[in-house]
C-alpha cells in the first residue's frame, strides 16, 4: 500500500499530471482523434496556468492552515509532546552528516521550545524512513542528535521510527502512549497537515491538543493571478493537493470520522 500510494502520487501531482495529459494528447492527436487531442491539451494548459500563475494552491493551502487554530496556552503539567516527522533532510544527513532541516523545521524548533518550557514532559518523535529505498534514518533517529545538542536529556525522548505515513504515525504512537501510560499530549505538525493528523488521532481514540506550526500562507489570501513566483505557486499547489488527497483518501477508507476535521 505504501509503495502504491507513492507511485500514484508521482503521477497525480500537478506538473506530472500535466505532462501525462500532454503525452496522451499527442498520442490521440497522432491517431486522428482531434477532439480528444484538443480537450486533453486544453486541460493540460489550463492546469498549467492555474498551477504556476495563480494563487490557487496558496488559497487551497490556506484553507487547511486556518482550519485548526493553536490554543492560547498549554497545561502547566503537560505530560507529553508528540512531534510528527518530516522535518529532516535524511538523505543529505546520510551523505554529509550533521543536522539538516527542510521547510518543516518549525516542527522541531517549536518542539524544542515546548520541551524547554515543560521540563517534565516526555517527547515522542514519530517518523521513520519514508523513502522508496528505506535506507535512511528517519526523523525519530535524527531527533536523538538534535534534542541533546540543546540540553534536552536523552531519557525524555521516545522514538517511534517505523512509521512511513501519517496513519502509521498515529497507529504506532497510540501503542507507545499506552505502553508509557501517557495521555492528553500536545501534537505538533505543520498547520496544513494538522486536520488530517487530528482526524486520524481522534479516530484511534487519542486525545491530543493541536499545536500547528510551519505556516506557509498569510491567512488572508484571495484567488487571483500571480505571475511573480511560478515555482513557489507550483510548490504550494502540490502541497495543497497532496494534503487534500490524503484527507479524501483517509475519509473514504474509514480512517477518519469526517472529511475535514476541525
Amino acid at each position: 500500500m505504501f509503495l502504491a500510494s507513492k507511485l500514484l502520487w508521482l503521477l497525480a501531482q500537478p506538473l506530472s499530471l500535466i505532462f501525462v495529459l500532454l503525452i496522451l494528447s499527442f498520442i490521440f492527436g497522432g491517431a486522428g482523434f482531434q477532439r480528444l487531442y484538443g480537450f486533453l491539451s486544453g486541460l493540460a494548459a489550463t492546469l498549467f496556468f492555474f498551477t504556476l500563475f495563480t494563487s490557487t494552491g496558496a488559497v487551497m493551502l490556506q484553507g487547511l492552515e486556518n482550519r485548526i487554530a493553536r490554543p492560547a496556552s498549554l497545561p502547566a503539567d503537560l505530560s507529553c509532546i508528540i512531534i510528527l516527522g518530516g522535518s529532516f533532510e535524511n538523505e543529505v544527513i546520510a551523505a554529509r552528516g550533521g543536522i539538516e532541516f527542510n521547510q518543516a523545521a518549525d516542527r522541531f524548533i517549536e518542539g524544542l521550545k515546548l520541551a524547554q518550557s515543560h521540563p517534565a514532559a516526555r517527547i515522542l518523535v514519530s517518523g521513520g524512513d519514508g523513502s522508496f529505498s528505506g535506507t535512511y534514518e528517519g526523523d525519530a533517529q535524527a531527533a536523538e542528535t538534535f534534542f541533546p545538542t540543546f540540553g534536552i536529556a536523552p531519557e525524555r525522548l521516545i522514538r517511534e521510527d517505523q512509521s512511513r505515513t501519517t496513519f502509521e504515525n498515529a497507529a504506532n504512537t497510540k501503542q507507545l502512549l499506552e505502553a508509557k501510560g501517557l495521555s492528553d499530549c500536545v501534537l505538533i505538525t505543520s498547520a496544513f497537515h494538522m486536520p488530517r493528523s487530528v482526524g486520524l488521532f481522534r479516530k484511534l481514540g487519542i486525545t491530543v491538543i493541536p499545536w500547528p506550526v510551519d505556516y506557509r500562507t498569510s491567512g488572508e489570501l484571495t484567488l487571483a493571478p500571480d505571475f511573480s513566483q511560478p515555482s513557489l505557486n507550483a510548490q504550494l499547489t502540490t502541497t495543497a493537493i497532496r494534503e487534500w488527497t490524503g484527507l479524501i483518501a483517509y475519509y473514504i477508507s474509514g480512517r477518519t470520522h469526517v472529511l475535514f476535521p476541525q
